[in-house]
C-alpha cells in the first residue's frame, strides 16, 4: 500500500527544494557537494544504520532530481560530476527514466512462510498440496516451510483453512503491474526496462526510498530564468494538492511568483480529447475495430500496445491532454516554453517522444513544484487571489479521478449520436488493466469503451502527488459541481482542435 506521508517523503522533498534553491541562486554548482550535510545533518544517524550511508542516498537522489545517472558505485566519482552540462534551459536527462539506488535497497526476501496462525491441524492440506515437498510439520504439530526447497507456487497459501501461510513480497514489484522488478545478483531490486512503462508506483510504494524517477526541476528554472516565456499547464488533478485553501487563483499567483509567464488548465486539453475520442469511437466501433481504449494515460497506453501488440489499433490515437493543451499555447506563442505540472511520472517519458518534445518543454510533479516553492519561501495559501477564471468544463475536470476520461468521451458520443447505446469498462492499476485486455481479447468486450489507468484511483494517485486520492478526488467532484460547463461540447475550444492536431 502507498506511503503517503513518511520520512521518505520528508527526504524526498528536501532534496527537491535544495536542488531548486541552488539553481534559483546560481553561481559554482559544485557546492552540490554539500548539500546531503544540509538535507542531513549532524552526527548520528536518523533514517539507516550510519549517517554516512544517509548522505550517500541522499548525494544519489540529488542528482536523480537534476536528471543525472546514478555515479558507479566501483570507482570513485564526485557528486558534482558532470553538472554543468545539465544547467541549461532545455529538457535533460539521460534514461533511464526510473532507477534504483543499489545501496539504499533492502534486499527485500521474497517467500512464503508459515505465521503462528497456523494452528497444527490434523489435515495439513499445505503439505498435501505442496508439489515439491518443502513444507513438513515442526514443532506442536505446526507446518514449516523449507526455503531452500520451496518453489514459491503459492498452493500452500490457498489450501490453508486459517489462511495461516503468508506471501512476503518485495513492496516495489508487488506494485509493479507490469512484472518489471526482480532481483540482481545481490537480491537488490533491479528494474526490466523492456518492461517497464515508468508509471512510477514502485518509486512510492518502497518503504526504503531507493527508487526514484529523474528530474528536470534544474533545466525548468534556467529556463525562468531565460528570456523565453514559460508558460504552465496544470493537470487537471492540482486541485487542492497545495493545500485545501489553495484554489485556483492563488496557485496561479504562486506560479507567476516562481517567475511562470502564464497558467492554464489541461482540463481544456481534456475537454478536446474527449471530442476526439468521442469521434472516433463512433467512427471505428465496431465497423473498424472491436473496442476502443482510451489514450490519456501514457503508462496505460504504453502497456497496452507492447504487451497486446494485436489490439494495438485499438488505443486510441488521440493527442492526449498535456498534447493537446501544449499545442494550443504553442500556438498563441511559438517562442513560449511549456511545463507541464502533473501527478505523473509517465508523463516525463510520454514528453521526451519525438512526436512531442517539441511540444512540451518540462515535466514537473507537483511535489517537485512544491520544492520550488519552498526554495523561493512562496506559501500558495497565503498567495493573492488571481483573478483567473476557468475555461474547462467539469467533463475536462473529471480526468483526474479514475472513471472520469471514460464518462466525459460517453457524455460527447450521448451529445453526438443520441440513438447510439455506449457501454463502458474500466480499471485502475495495470494489473487490472491487463484483465480487462485479457477479457477484451476474448471478445467479451466487443462495442465497449474501455478506460485504462495506471494508478489506482486514476490521475488522482499518481506518484508526484502530495495528497491522499480520496481527498483529491472530492475536491475534484466539487470543482465539478462549480463548473459553468458541464459537457467538453460546451468548451470555447473547439474550433481550435482541427488546428492543433495537425
Amino acid at each position: 500500500m502507498r506511503i503517503v506521508e513518511s520520512q521518505v517523503g520528508e527526504i524526498r522533498r528536501k532534496v527537491f527544494t535544495e536542488v531548486a534553491r541552488m539553481a534559483f541562486e546560481g553561481g559554482d554548482y559544485s557546492r552540490i557537494e554539500e548539500l546531503p550535510y544540509r538535507i542531513v545533518p549532524g552526527e548520528v544517524a536518523k533514517y539507516r544504520e550510519s549517517i554516512f550511508l544517509e548522505r550517500a542516498i541522499v548525494g544519489e537522489r540529488l542528482r536523480l532530481a537534476i536528471g543525472l545517472p546514478l555515479r558507479p558505485v566501483d570507482e570513485h566519482a564526485p557528486l558534482s560530476m558532470n553538472i554543468d552540462a545539465s544547467a541549461i534551459a532545455e529538457k535533460y536527462y539521460d534514461p533511464p527514466l526510473v532507477n534504483i539506488i543499489k545501496f539504499a535497497c533492502n534486499a527485500c526476501p521474497e517467500k512464503y512462510f508459515v505465521s503462528n496462525g497456523c494452528q497444527g491441524c490434523l489435515a495439513h492440506p499445505c503439505i498435501e498440496a505442496c508439489p515439491v515437498d518443502a513444507i513438513a510439520i515442526g514443532e506442536n504439530r505446526k507446518s514449516v516451510i523449507d526455503q531452500d526447497r520451496c518453489i514459491k507456487c503459492g498452493r500452500c497459501r490457498s489450501v490453508c483453512p486459517y489462511s495461516a501461510i503468508l506471501k512476503l513480497e518485495r513492496p516495489c514489484a508487488e506494485a509493479c503491474g507490469v512484472d518489471a522488478i526482480g532481483s540482481d545478483e545481490n537480491g537488490k531490486a533491479a528494474i526490466d526496462y523492456s518492461k517497464c512503462v515508468s508509471c512510477g508506483m514502485c518509486i512510492v510504494n518502497c518503504p526504503f526510498g531507493a527508487i526514484s524517477d529523474k528530474g528536470q526541476i534544474f533545466q525548468l528554472i534556467h529556463a525562468i530564468k531565460g528570456s523565453a516565456p514559460v508558460i504552465a499547464i496544470l493537470a487537471p488533478a492540482f486541485v487542492g494538492q497545495f493545500g485545501p485553501k489553495v484554489t485556483y487563483g492563488k496557485l496561479v499567483t504562486a506560479l507567476k511568483e516562481l517567475g511562470i509567464k502564464d497558467v492554464f488548465e489541461v482540463a481544456v486539453g481534456a475537454d478536446l480529447c474527449s471530442i476526439e475520442e468521442a469521434k472516433d469511437f463512433l467512427e471505428e466501433v465496431p465497423d473498424k475495430q472491436a473496442f476502443m481504449g482510451t489514450s490519456c494515460c501514457p503508462a496505460w497506453s504504453v502497456m497496452a500496445k507492447t504487451e497486446y501488440p494485436e489490439m494495438a489499433h485499438c488505443i486510441s490515437m488521440a493527442l492526449t491532454p498535456m498534447v493537446l493543451t501544449a499545442r494550443l499555447q504553442k500556438q498563441k506563442c511559438p517562442e513560449c516554453k511549456i511545463v507541464f505540472i502533473g501527478p505523473c511520472s509517465a508523463k516525463k517519458l510520454e514528453a521526451s517522444r519525438r512526436s512531442v518534445r517539441s511540444n512540451v518543454d518540462f515535466v514537473l510533479t507537483f511535489e517537485e513544484i512544491m520544492g520550488l516553492f519552498e526554495a523561493k519561501g512562496i506559501n500558495p495559501e497565503q498567495m493573492a487571489e488571481e483573478p483567473a477564471v476557468s475555461e474547462a468544463t467539469a467533463a475536462g475536470k473529471g480526468f483526474a479521478v479514475s472513471g472520469g476520461v471514460a464518462k466525459a468521451v460517453a457524455e460527447v458520443i450521448e451529445r453526438l449520436a443520441p440513438e447510439r447505446e455506449i457501454r463502458i469498462a474500466s480499471a485502475e492499476g495495470l494489473r487490472e488493466c491487463k484483465k480487462m485486455l485479457n477479457l477484451a481479447k476474448a471478445g467479451k468486450y466487443d462495442g465497449y469503451l474501455l478506460e485504462g489507468m495506471a494508478c489506482p484511483g486514476g490521475c488522482a494517485a499518481g506518484a508526484g502527488t502530495l495528497q491522499p486520492s480520496r481527498k483529491t478526488a472530492t475536491l475534484v467532484a466539487r470543482e465539478q459541481t462549480q463548473s459553468k460547463m458541464a459537457n467538453a461540447l460546451d468548451t470555447p475550444h473547439k474550433s481550435s482542435l482541427h488546428m492543433i492536431k495537425e
